[in-house]
C-alpha cells in the first residue's frame, strides 16, 4: 500500500487497503475507490463518485466535478466508473444532472487518452478506446467497443452505436449507427469498420450481411424509413443487424447520412 503523505483523502472517504495515491491527489467525502486502483499524483476525486476495481488514473485528472450546466443546483449526482479502465492525463469527467439519469457513467476496461473530456449525464460502455482531446457534451451516448479518434468532438445528446470508429477531427452532430465508420465536420459515413469486426470474432458471414445493411441505408436510394423497414427484415436471418435495427427506431436526432 502506498498513499503519499501529501495526498488529502477526506476521513469519510471509502477505499479498499491496497488503493494507491499519489503526492497531492485529493479525495473527496463522498469517493468509493475499488480494490487494485491506482490514483496518481495531483488527481481530484469529488462528488459522489464510485470506481470500481483495477483502475489506473493518471496525473492531473479532475473526477466528480460539478456539471458545466446552469440548471445544476447541488442536488446528490453521481459518477461511476466501472473496472480496468486507464484514464490519462487531464481527463474531466463530470457529474450527472437531475434532468437525466442522475449519473455519468463509464464501463470497463475502457482506455480513454489524455485531455478527454466526459459531460454531465454521457453513458459509455465497455472497451472503448477515446484518442487525446475526444470531447463529449452531456447526455452523450456510446456503445461497447467504439472508438474515437482524436478531437473527435460530440453535439449534446447524440447517440454512437457499438464497434463505430471516427476519423480525427470528427464532428458529430447526429448518432452513428452501429458498426459505422464515420468522419468530417460535420461527419459523413463512410463504410463500416471491417478491420475492427473481424478482429473481435465476426464471421465473414456477418460482416457481409453488416455491409448489405450499411449499403441498405446509404446506397440504395431508400427512405429512411424505407430502409430501416429492409433492414428489419435483414435482421431477420442476420442477428448482429438487431442491434442495427434498434439503434435505428431509437435514434431522436437523426443519423448522419
Amino acid at each position: 500500500m502506498m498513499r503519499h503523505p501529501t495526498a488529502l483523502i477526506h476521513p469519510g472517504a471509502r477505499l479498499a487497503d491496497d488503493v494507491e495515491v499519489g503526492a497531492y491527489s485529493i479525495i473527496g467525502e463522498h469517493a468509493e475507490i475499488g480494490s487494485g486502483t491506482r490514483v496518481g499524483p495531483h488527481v481530484v476525486i469529488g462528488g459522489h463518485t464510485r470506481i470500481g476495481e483495477h483502475n489506473r488514473i493518471f496525473q492531473f485528472c479532475s473526477l466528480g466535478e460539478i456539471p458545466q450546466d446552469m440548471k445544476y443546483a447541488g442536488e446528490a449526482t453521481r459518477l461511476e466508473i466501472g473496472d480496468g479502465n486507464t484514464i490519462r492525463e487531464f481527463c474531466t469527467f463530470n457529474l450527472g444532472t437531475a434532468q437525466d439519469a442522475g449519473a455519468t457513467r463509464l464501463g470497463n476496461h475502457n482506455w480513454i487518452m489524455a485531455y478527454v473530456h466526459l459531460a454531465h449525464d454521457c453513458q459509455v460502455g465497455n472497451r472503448t478506446i477515446f484518442a487525446n482531446n475526444a470531447q463529449l457534451a452531456g447526455h452523450v451516448r456510446v456503445g461497447d467497443y467504439a472508438i474515437l479518434g482524436g478531437f473527435t468532438v460530440v453535439h449534446q445528446f447524440c447517440q454512437i452505436g457499438a464497434h463505430v470508429i471516427t476519423g480525427m477531427g470528427t464532428i458529430l452532430l447526429q448518432d452513428v449507427p452501429p458498426y459505422v465508420t464515420a468522419s468530417g465536420n460535420p461527419a459523413s459515413p463512410y463504410g463500416i469498420n471491417s478491420e475492427g469486426l473481424k478482429r473481435r470474432g465476426f464471421s465473414s458471414n456477418a460482416v457481409m450481411a453488416i455491409k448489405r445493411a450499411y449499403k441498405t441505408l446509404y446506397k440504395s436510394g431508400l427512405a429512411l424509413d424505407e430502409a430501416k423497414g429492409a433492414i428489419l427484415e435483414q435482421a431477420q436471418a442476420h442477428p448482429e443487424l438487431r442491434a442495427l435495427a434498434d439503434f435505428l427506431s431509437h435514434s431522436q436526432r437523426g443519423i448522419i447520412r
